[in-house]
């Protein structure tokens, strides 16, 4: 998906002209004049719906990591079956994140918010209709990935939003729309915990968000606009896939993203299988480690608006890899204490780093305009298409990082009976997303080397 600059200015900057269907045939938020006068406005009032929108789709893709905390003995499915259910949600969450970026600038953002909304109440309903003892476990593993719809919502979201807000304030747009996002899982997570607590069977946790649904499309119906200067542009997907940093900071954001949403599937069965907790137990602290996670995103993008993605991204891998030795220690002693303190932690580093990673994608590509001799609007379009092909192919990588978590986690339990040598992986993990950040982006920007793009803060 790539914005292609806005064409026909007219003189009077005070309101972007529209055509039919709500439509916006002309926006360049970079001018400052036009982003005061309106355009602020109308940026803002798509990114709360698009927030809403992202929200419920984090909720239907991550359902399952609450499902199976309902699945008990008469179910039949053993904790490496489970594991298998989520990892096929983040696999086809992964996956469809690729179209759903471009499917923005070839439909529009309002109106593929709408389809994709709506497209949420297959998976939800598909899982209202199986949800029993006694359905085959093909049947179950089908609705788990119909759920991984919910995860291509991020990346259309991402990009829409993207074009909407002025380089200078991307990280913090970008951080509260997917931080706003994010807090689907620890939402849905909590209304798992509620229905446990009283009683309650798996349907009606699912019966909770067909309605939710319901509204967001609504919503998103009435509120959103189309944005006309977007474009879908295969030459620059193309320039993209061959540019070394969209895949540098693919493996940056598996270490991030991946492990937020990974984590956020198998921390309550890793709770219920190596700590032997019950479903409510784990319930009750699953959602903690997902929601702070979802709260500080946007504070990684506003640090990394002010002090550079890459110092904030460094220092971050610094900090996840040592709440990892503390974890793979936890569960080494078996201290459940120290297990869920040192886990719900690196939660949150997860969530910031994600906010910070994020925000280098736009600067990065506005940094390698600059180094081909584009100023001005020149070097700014050329960034915005190059982020925009980028950030789609970076979220699908991400979002893969998910299903490898799980499947280590399956295989750990599979051969040791504890989680110990996925840790042990996730630690090595981090200390290489560690030794890339520094190679490419501090280590040479501190040094000046002028082949490299130097990801700079950018003044709030």
């Amino acid at each position: 998906m790539l914005d292609a600059p806005a064409g026909g200015r007219t003189s009077d900057r005070s309101a972007p002209r529209r055509t039919g269907g709500r439509w916006i045939e002309e926006w360049d938020p970079e001018d400052e004049p036009f982003w005061a006068a309106q355009g602020e406005r109308i940026a803002r009032r798509n990114l709360w719906f698009s927030v809403l929108c992202e929200h419920i789709g984090f909720s239907v893709w991550t359902l399952w990591s609450v499902l199976v905390l309902f699945m008990g003995p008469e179910y039949g499915i053993d904790p490496a079956g489970k594991f298998f259910l989520a990892s096929m949600a983040t696999l086809v969450g992964s996956a469809v994140r690729v179209p759903y970026t471009f499917a923005v600038a070839r439909f529009g953002g309002r109106n593929w918010t709408v389809f994709s909304a709506s497209l949420l109440l297959v998976p939800a309903v598909a899982a209202f209709v199986v949800m029993r003892p006694g359905t085959p476990y093909w049947t179950f593993l089908l609705c788990a990935a119909l759920s991984g719809l919910g995860g291509g919502n991020f990346a259309s979201s991402m990009t829409n939003i993207n074009s909407f807000f002025p380089l200078r304030r991307k990280g913090w747009a970008l951080g509260l729309n997917a931080g706003g996002g994010n807090l689907g899982v620890p939402v849905v997570q909590l209304a798992g915990l509620a229905v446990i607590g009283a009683a309650g069977g798996p349907r009606l946790l699912i019966g909770i968000y067909l309605p939710a649904i319901l509204v967001a499309v609504g919503c998103a119906v009435r509120y959103m606009d189309n944005l006309a200067t977007v474009r879908n542009d295969t030459g620059a997907a193309r320039e993209a896939l061959r540019d070394p940093h969209t895949w540098i900071m693919a493996l940056l954001y598996v270490g991030t993203f991946g492990s937020f949403i990974g984590y956020s599937f198998a921390f309550g069965l890793v709770l219920q299988t190596q700590f032997g907790r019950t479903p409510l137990a784990a319930a009750s602290v699953t959602f903690v480690g997902p929601l702070l996670g979802s709260l500080v995103r946007p504070v990684g993008g506003r640090l990394a608006d002010r002090y550079g993605g890459a110092r904030i991204t460094l220092w971050n891998f610094v900090a996840m890899a040592a709440a990892t030795a503390l974890v793979a220690l936890a569960s080494v002693r078996a201290s459940l204490a120290l297990f869920t303190a040192a886990f719900i932690v690196l939660f949150a580093l997860s969530g910031l780093g994600n906010g910070a990673t994020y925000r280098m994608i736009p600067a990065i590509f506005r940094t390698r305009a600059t180094a081909r001799g584009l100023t001005g609007e020149a070097a700014a379009a050329y960034g915005r298409r190059l982020s925009g092909a980028a950030m789609g192919l970076i979220g699908a990588v991400g979002a893969a990082g998910g299903l490898g978590i799980n499947l280590a986690f399956r295989q750990s339990f599979q051969t040791a009976g504890t989680g110990t040598a996925a840790f042990l992986a996730f630690l090595a993990g981090y200390a290489l997303c560690y030794g890339v950040t520094w190679t490419v982006y501090v280590r040479r920007s501190a040094a000046g080397t002028r082949e490299v793009p130097e990801e700079r803060p950018i003044p709030a």
